[in-house]
């Protein structure tokens, strides 16, 4: 498996419905802001987890933990919807450990980088766009490999794996306004990962 892409994956009623699921999951593990290890600078995004694992990024480092970094309870159940989603798609035979929620304001960016705190890179990282259209990159898995870029529209999907797990990818910006389905605008992310080996 390389980068696979799945346009309109999720259809409008059944983006709808995953607003709806995330919304139980923030009124038990709210946004947060995280930092940069070291300097302690806030990332521009806001995020939460669901999962038995959620990724956490502070002044101590990055790292995975069962439990909300502010309130300290663990992280909610990962919807079924998402569930389905990755058993379809990872080619794997175990589920998701973690699902990352990252909320994209206006004029949110996110540079180029690899998601490599896992444990194992066996299975791929599935990507869900929730809201307004986002520029994505990709490139290869050295930072000077060449890139490309793509628009993923709400409820687009991709995934990463294999050749391709440890690709650099970021957020060159997000189109304002193109999308109806999140009542304050903005952009959900959701990626699906497998934190430790199977």
């Amino acid at each position: 498996m390389t980068v696979q892409i799945l346009p309109e994956r999720f259809k409008t009623e059944d983006q709808r419905a995953l607003v709806a699921d995330l919304g139980a999951v923030l009124e038990r593990a709210p946004l947060f802001v995280p930092r940069m290890p070291r300097s302690g600078k806030p990332f521009s995004v806001r995020m939460t987890n669901c999962g038995p694992l959620g990724w956490v990024s502070d002044i101590d480092g990055y790292r995975y933990q069962p439990h909300h970094p502010e309130t300290g309870a663990p992280w909610p159940e990962i919807p079924q919807r998402l569930l389905d989603l990755w058993h379809e798609v990872a080619g794997v035979p175990v589920g998701p450990e973690a699902c990352l929620v990252n909320l994209y304001g206006p004029g949110t960016k996110l540079g180029l980088h690899q998601d490599r705190d896992e444990r194992t890179f066996e299975a791929p990282v599935v990507s869900v766009s929730l809201g307004d259209t986002a520029v994505f990159r990709i490139g290869g898995t050295t930072r000077k490999a060449a890139t490309r870029s793509m628009r993923l529209a709400s409820g687009d999907v991709i995934v990463f794996g294999g050749d391709d797990r440890l690709a650099y990818h970021g957020i060159d910006r997000i189109l304002s306004g193109s999308s109806s389905l999140l009542p304050e605008g903005g952009r959900i992310n959701l990626t699906l990962r497998r934190v430790t080996p199977f």
